[in-house]
């Protein structure tokens, strides 16, 4: 890279960190204290690795710069300050994506953008969703956790009750929690199908069934935890339901999520026409 060009967004660079170092901060401490987002610590690293693949492509594109980029720049920015203002984290987060994408196009051109969109969209999933969409999103998975459990439970002759999120036993009673909502399971997954489908396949139908599918198998594998669970409180008492069986079963659904993600992607292959060959 010339040295102009090199001086060029090295400015760029130490401006956003300037600007944006505030709200990263505050986002590496979500990552470190929410196990909803502590995968955040991967995405940019991922993210990275990704334009780094994208080199040769980056080098090939023929450079030409946009105006249209410092509109979106300048649009970011007004969002950043909105979302300080308001005090809405979620804004604040989107508008370092919005400004690094406009100053792609505004330094670089369309040609750039189109080779490093896909990095940068997955940058989204680091940022934490706000926390109104993700209460309904919660909440709805707590009470399709516990009817999921409830019904396996019942297959297993466990004789059960269910009220909304909590579910009574014989001899204990389980409350479906917002921790045991399966939404930290259905974050990560859609992360890993996401990074699976990737590297896995160059289709992006099939790409977007896998990160897809995702969805169903962290709901199933969640409510066979809660059901595994209640299985276990009731034949060897309520200490089976907490501790070390609580955490472990947490590991093993999500080796069973992603043997069930393996399975998904060999029968969308087995679905899928082969990719034709020129």
């Amino acid at each position: 890279m010339p040295f102009p060009a090199l001086l060029t967004v090295g400015t760029v660079i130490i401006g956003m960190v300037a600007v944006y170092l505030p709200m990263l901060r505050k986002l590496v401490y979500d990552w470190g204290h929410d196990d909803n987002y502590s995968h955040g610590f991967l995405i940019v690293p991922i993210a990275a690795y990704l334009v780094w693949e994208r080199r040769a492509e980056l080098i090939a594109a023929r450079p030409s710069p946009s105006a249209l980029g410092l509109v979106i720049v300048a649009i970011s920015l007004m969002m950043l300050v909105a979302g300080q203002l308001g005090a809405e984290l979620f804004l604040t987060r989107v508008s370092l994506i919005g400004v690094l994408a406009g100053s792609v196009l505004f330094l670089y051109g369309w040609e750039h953008l189109r080779v490093v969109w896909f990095p940068l969209a997955f940058l989204l999933l680091m940022i934490p969703i706000p926390a109104i969409i993700f209460n309904q999103i919660a909440f709805p998975l707590q009470l399709l956790a516990s009817r999921f459990g409830e019904t396996v439970l019942r297959l297993f002759d466990v004789p059960v009750l269910r009220e909304g999120n909590v579910i009574t036993l014989a001899n204990t009673q389980l409350e479906v929690a917002e921790a045991c909502s399966g939404i930290r399971s259905l974050i990560s997954l859609l992360t890993l199908g996401i990074v699976y489908g990737y590297f896995t396949d160059k289709r992006f139908l099939v790409r977007l069934a896998i990160a897809l599918s995702t969805i169903p198998v962290a709901i199933v594998a969640n409510g066979l935890r809660v059901a595994g669970t209640g299985i276990a409180a009731y034949h060897y008492g309520d200490e089976a339901a907490q501790g070390f069986f609580h955490e472990f079963s947490g590991w093993v659904v999500f080796v069973v999520s992603l043997v069930m993600l393996f399975v998904i992607h060999r029968t969308v292959l087995a679905v899928a026409p082969a990719p034709s060959k020129a």
